[in-house]
């Protein structure tokens, strides 16, 4: 962002051989992302997901094949209930078995691990059909495994893999995921026959079946061949667990180190729901400051900094030509820490989303995970769930542990 300073909103750097577009402020990203779309929609090839994906899936996949691809997950995550009464139902029975399992400590400490489950066992009900007890071999492997992939996609070996792909022999991170992501596919792959073997087109429960229900149509133009099957059902597990996880931990810690804002948090929603109440989608109309606070550490801590595109086509931006095929870095930490669009955009404040009367405000500043026709909805599953437990930093766990 320091560099932006110097050379304004649209640069270049080089991420080793490969000149890679750089667009920070809210006004570059969304004039790529919302006015431009067509022209920022394809992906880069990016090594590791190149031998993750081989170019299927939703995430990684482009052009046609991206769009039939995404349409398709669209509409069967739909038809599975998320958004509607039956997402709201699956989310409130899996926080039954959260508090149970937090009150299982009886008050002492724990470590925030146990905040992976929750969110986990939703995604993962959508993708089986069916939540997992927290102590099932299968659900444990794999909150093991995902866990793993994501530490070692941050690895300093890993990134310098991806920009040097021909010196891989010298990196060992991408080897390692590999192996892992195989361990994640025996485990699809298993599920996968399963749903074949006992598939029922008037009774699809998880998003393996739309899949293995598609695939059968047998339409000679269809893009559900056996590896896009494979890739589509892995990027919604990898993609379904880890942010929404993350998230919750990061609420915790901000409502350790700021407890004044716990304290109202808690009063609001102590208000609205009482001592035993649930937590709903309506009531986010009637905690205003609790629905800001959210936001707030959606913004505050930006878990996707960046979603790297490629052009599609050949184009003038901002007044500069850049190739198609060209990699860009819509940098979207700079638009949630844009000085010219929030008022303290380094310090946690929940006014950020609140007017002079208390009301929570959308900003269209907020982008937490991108925009356009390739955003990301899946981590926004759980952003209406509160805790109504106290926080404090007196357990003898120092801040950092919150985050492991």
């Amino acid at each position: 962002m320091k560099i932006s300073e110097k050379y304004g909103p649209v640069f270049t750097v080089h991420l080793g051989f490969q000149k890679v577009v750089v667009l920070t402020g809210y006004e570059a990203v969304k004039d790529a992302l919302l006015n431009t779309t067509n022209v920022f929609t394809d992906r880069p090839m990016i090594p590791i997901f190149h031998h993750i994906q081989h170019g299927n899936g939703v995430f990684f996949s482009s052009q046609e094949l991206w769009k039939k691809t995404r349409r398709f997950t669209l509409t069967a995550l739909r038809d599975l209930g998320m958004g509607k009464r039956l997402g709201e139902e699956r989310i409130l029975e899996e926080l039954q078995f959260l508090v149970g399992l937090i009150k299982s400590f009886k008050g002492g400490p724990f470590q925030l691990r146990c905040l992976n489950t929750a969110p986990s066992n939703i995604t993962f009900a959508i993708l089986f059909g069916r939540r997992f007890d927290y102590e099932d071999p299968t659900f444990v492997t794999l909150l093991r495994l995902v866990d793993e992939v994501m530490l070692l996609l941050g690895s300093p070996f890993l990134h310098l893999f991806n920009f040097y792909p021909f010196l891989g022999f010298l990196f060992k991170p991408h080897k390692i995921i590999l192996k892992k992501i195989k361990e994640m596919c025996v485990i699809l792959k298993k599920h996968i026959k399963e749903s074949k073997e006992n598939i029922n087109g008037s009774n699809l429960t998880s998003y393996i079946d739309a899949l293995v229900f598609k695939q059968e149509e047998k339409n000679k133009d269809s893009p559900f061949y056996d590896e896009n099957v494979l890739a589509s059902a892995l990027d919604l597990l990898l993609a379904g667990t880890e942010t929404t996880s993350t998230t919750l931990k990061w609420a915790v810690l901000l409502m350790m180190k700021y407890p004044e804002i716990q304290k109202k948090v808690h009063a609001e929603i102590e208000r609205v729901l009482g001592p035993d109440r649930l937590p709903t989608f309506e009531d986010r109309k009637k905690m205003p400051f609790t629905t800001a606070v959210i936001h707030e550490v959606q913004r505050f801590v930006t878990l996707l900094p960046h979603v790297p595109r490629c052009t599609s086509t050949d184009t003038h931006f901002k007044g500069y030509f850049i190739p198609k095929g060209t990699t860009v870095i819509p940098l979207l930490t700079s638009v949630l820490l844009d000085k010219t669009q929030w008022e303290t955009p380094d310090e946690f404040n929940p006014n950020h989303f609140l007017d002079s009367e208390g009301n929570f405000v959308k900003q269209k500043t907020f982008l937490p995970f991108s925009t356009g026709n390739k955003s990301v909805a899946l981590h926004r599953a759980l952003s209406a769930q509160s805790s109504t437990e106290h926080i404090s930093q007196e357990s003898g766990l120092p801040l950092t542990e919150c985050l492991c």
